[in-house]
């Protein structure tokens, strides 16, 4: 008889893993529309079950509170229920021996808190108070609402041009969102329960790359009403061209050279190509926009608008810079990203040559300036961090981009001061290492660690940290903000200001390019019904039938790169787009969720809005 025996991954064991994935991609897919107390009574069941049963809190106590929980969904239930419910809550989480009950009490207990209301619902009314309306996941996970089961179908089909005007119904720069959207809508596709979740961003991009034809959208007779837009960013441009379609004369005012907001100026060509842009932004104007570019607009100008347009729009975006407040910050040698990326949309390039560069910040903007850096000579890349890498803001592939590029990262290092030379400029950035600690605002939060100061030696630094709204010529003119956002009514109109709206980053804050594009939308249909009308944007493109397929397991076909040591010698696209057989494949892998299920039992689409 042996002493000891090696472990062995038994048949048992190997159906559990499974079963442990499977739990792990349908949680990975968050649902929009789950009750939350259903939701709650699924989650405290399943961490009875993890249960290991030495103390009663927990063997006990979770079991309880799971029997309150049905009580509450049965309609058994009362308002001293959900007193019952939050002190067993309570007690499980202070009283229990390990994470597996206090963690589960905690969870209880923050849902019995923050979804008071719902749980009242279920006790008053015998049913669930939440909105269930919006049942296809990934049209709902887009802040624009496209149909992208539709487009996808479309490009199943072979017709691509069909796809684009589908995705054009509710987004304008379908092209744009193909190569930088962040995607919302993948976290939520239920084919991530099977296998992964469709590659929709790339889909797109097939579709506005492989078009059969070029087409125009039919407009709406001439209203005779002017609207003027101020800012040429995602937002601008949308409602530019949602208002034109409805018949509406509509003049763009843009302050720089070129139209495309931080598309432009933000965004570097090896991720967005300037033709690619500025070809959008062309068959947007050609559906009858007029421009007026190097035009500023002061409150003195912005009341001259008010008075000779019947609507104005304000979408100026947020372009303005954020300080350290560090010593020497003022310094030569310390600039702004948002300036560096402004320069380079303009085709001025910084001449870095041989250059140490560290550039402040985790976000997006970080990342391309990092990026950029490289392709204009850097002899070295830092980038300087107070968080950890998997705290950044930027998007997982940006941050594996720049590695791969020869940008290192310094994580859990936080900026100090400003080091400069005898002449004083700037000659290196003083930090202090950290080390992660509690979470504050939703996230691990970094304090000092003992370890000593250090300097970073460099010949130039790049502010990264975010960006700010330009929004004090319209505070001077009585235009209510807060924190520098300008405030509005729910429909964006502008308190005060009959006939204007406001929408895009300069009402929400830095936001992302394809919530911009629906801010333009809203405004636009909101703006078309100020003006006393109700024009509906559709399509008239009909779509395949469906397909009833069996169900197989298929991999997500990914975009390639190019190599890194070749893509940092041009401007060109990192990525390269799918294949017309890798299109066919990943498109063939949608659920159709708007056919199947309540998709189905709802409609299935919103065919005009």
């Amino acid at each position: 008889m042996a002493r000891l025996h090696v472990m062995e991954r038994s048949h048992a064991q190997a159906v559990m893993d499974d079963l442990h994935d499977a739990l792990g991609r349908r949680l990975a897919v968050s649902s929009l529309a789950p009750c939350p107390v259903e939701f709650t009574a699924a989650l405290v069941r399943m961490c009875s079950t993890q249960s290991c049963g030495k103390c009663t809190p927990c063997r006990v106590g979770l079991r309880a509170l799971d029997d309150l929980l049905q009580d509450v969904l049965e309609g058994d239930a009362d308002d001293d229920t959900l007193a019952l419910i939050e002190r067993t809550a309570e007690t499980i989480y202070y009283s229990s021996d390990c994470a597996i009950g206090y963690e589960a009490g905690e969870m209880a207990l923050t849902a019995i808190r923050g979804f008071r209301d719902d749980f009242e619902h279920h006790i008053q009314h015998h049913s669930c108070g939440f909105d269930r309306a919006e049942q296809v996941p990934c049209v709902s996970g887009c802040p624009a609402h496209v149909d992208i089961p539709g487009y996808i179908s479309l490009v199943e089909a072979g017709r691509n041009t069909d796809a684009v005007k589908l995705i054009r119904k509710d987004n304008p720069l379908p092209c744009v969102c193909g190569l930088v959207c962040e995607h919302p809508c993948e976290m939520h596709c239920r084919r991530g329960m099977v296998d992964d979740p469709m590659n929709i961003l790339a889909l797109k991009r097939f579709a506005t790359e492989h078009m059969e034809c070029d087409y125009r959208p039919a407009i709406a007779s001439a209203t005779g009403k002017k609207i003027a837009i101020i800012g040429g960013g995602p937002a601008g441009l949308s409602c530019a061209y949602y208002l034109a379609v409805m018949g509406h004369k509509v003049t763009i005012f843009e302050q720089r050279k070129h139209l495309g907001g931080m598309l432009r100026y933000g965004i570097p060509s090896y991720r967005l190509p300037r033709e690619r842009l500025q070809s959008e932004i062309d068959w947007i104007l050609d559906c009858g926009v007029d421009v007026e570019l190097e035009h500023s607009i002061d409150a003195a100008e912005l009341e001259r608008l008010g008075a000779d347009f019947d609507s104005v729009y304000l979408a100026i975006g947020a372009h303005a810079d954020k300080k350290l407040g560090l010593p020497n910050e003022d310094a030569p040698g310390v600039e702004s990203a948002v300036r560096m990326l402004r320069a380079i949309g303009d085709e001025v390039m910084p001449d870095l040559s041989g250059q140490r560069i560290v550039v402040v910040g985790g976000g997006n903007v970080a990342m391309d300036v990092a990026r950029s850096a490289v392709r204009l000579g850097a002899q070295k890349v830092s980038i300087v961090y107070r968080r950890r890498i998997c705290d950044m803001t930027a998007q997982d592939a940006e941050i594996a981009g720049a590695q791969a590029e020869g940008c290192e990262i310094l994580e859990l290092t936080a900026p100090v001061a400003v080091e400069v030379d005898a002449s004083g400029r700037a000659c290196g950035l003083r930090v202090q290492p950290q080390i992660i600690g509690e979470p504050r605002r939703g996230r691990p939060a970094p304090r000092a660690s003992e370890e000593a100061e250090r300097v970073i030696a460099c010949e130039r630094i790049y502010v990264a940290i975010g960006q700010d709204i330009v929004s004090a010529p319209f505070e001077a003119m009585g235009v209510a903000c807060k924190w520098g956002r300008i405030l509005t009514e729910p429909d964006g109109s502008v308190p005060g200001f009959d006939g204007m709206f406001c929408g895009g980053d300069c009402q929400t804050g830095p936001a992302t390019v394809i919530r911009a594009i629906n801010a333009g939308k809203v405004a636009a249909a909101n703006i078309d019904h100020y003006l006393g009308f109700d024009h509906r944007i559709g399509i008239d493109t009909d779509l395949p039938s469906l397909k009833l397929k069996g169900l197989h397991k298929c991999g997500r076909c990914e975009l390639k790169e190019r190599e890194a040591g070749e893509r940092i010698e041009d401007w060109e696209l990192v990525e390269q787009g799918l294949s017309s057989e890798e299109a066919r494949q990943e498109a063939s892998r949608c659920l159709r969720c708007d056919h199947f299920g309540f998709g189905s039992f709802r409609g299935g689409r919103i065919d005009q809005w």
